[in-house]
């Protein structure tokens, strides 16, 4: 954005947030009075700084967003992003109480309260939200898929993250497909990539392998005929749906997060618990 502050900043400034760590401290406090699953989720310090140099593309992820509109009351997550003319006609009570209803999505009803949002693409899904959701994990991260190759070749520092936070204590399970296992070559048929899918799985495992070894990490393999992959970080996760005859990169993405009042987000977690003690089977180096 030319020069022109967006409104968030200016707003920040008035109330001298505007430094990373006082924002983050801010952004917990009114994140606890939300849903105490919110403290934490605060943006990493180069995200917040993206925000505030007024070139995000959109909004930030809707979770920032409730976080936000609940920090500065009468304002919406479009005014904040929005550029201002230098001058605030008014400032929110800080003091006023959040609202603490849940947001209903505007069209449609029924919706899971563990639902955060649905991208019609994985291509569609920010490269930072990968990120950002793995810097942000305290307890376990759990992957799940045949290949997911895409997660270190978009961003190169996924490896290296997954060891920094098993070094921190954090559980990883990592569960890939068997590239010698007839359900890889089927899918690889279904999905039109015949044997080059066989070589996507090797290369993942090549990709992972570094941290066969580390403690915390464990690495098994499947041959199951993959319905969703599922990307679980502490209490969120994102599903990669699966479309027959589809690439994976095409299929939507769901966004969850565990909530008491919905039972999406067990359910995919039951599933892939099923895989895991059922279905998967020690990793071995030697399969290539």
């Amino acid at each position: 954005m030319a020069d022109q502050d967006i409104a968030l900043k200016a707003l920040l400034k008035k109330r001298h947030l505007h430094g990373h760590a006082a924002f983050c401290k801010e952004y917990d406090k009114v994140a606890k009075r939300l849903d105490k699953d919110l403290i934490g989720s605060h943006p990493s310090k180069a995200q917040y700084y993206r925000w505030l140099s007024g070139e995000l593309l959109g909004l930030p992820y809707s979770d920032h967003c409730r976080v936000l509109e609940a920090m500065f009351p009468n304002w919406t997550a479009e005014q904040l992003f929005a550029p201002h003319a230098g001058v605030l006609e008014y400032t929110p009570d800080a003091n006023k109480p959040p609202e603490t209803a849940p947001r209903q999505a505007a069209n449609g009803t029924n919706v899971p309260a563990d639902f955060v949002g649905l991208y019609a693409h994985r291509a569609d899904v920010p490269k930072d939200l990968w990120l950002t959701l793995l810097e942000g994990v305290h307890h376990s991260v759990d992957l799940f898929a045949n290949a997911s190759l895409f997660l270190p070749e978009d961003n190169p520092d996924a490896i290296d993250l997954l060891r920094a936070k098993a070094n921190e204590g954090v559980i990883i399970r990592l569960l890939l497909g068997d590239p010698t296992h007839d359900a890889i070559k089927l899918r690889g048929e279904e999905e039109r990539l015949y044997e080059s899918l066989i070589g996507r799985v090797q290369m993942a495992h090549a990709y992972y392998r570094p941290l066969i070894g580390l403690d915390g990490v464990q690495f098994k393999v499947h041959g199951t005929s993959l319905y969703n992959s599922i990307f679980r970080y502490d209490n969120q996760m994102l599903v990669n749906q699966h479309i027959y005859g589809t690439y994976g990169y095409i299929a939507p993405i769901l966004h969850l997060r565990r909530s008491s009042g919905s039972d999406l987000f067990e359910t995919y977690m039951k599933s892939l618990e099923r895989v895991w003690i059922d279905e998967a089977y020690e990793y071995a180096p030697s399969q290539r």
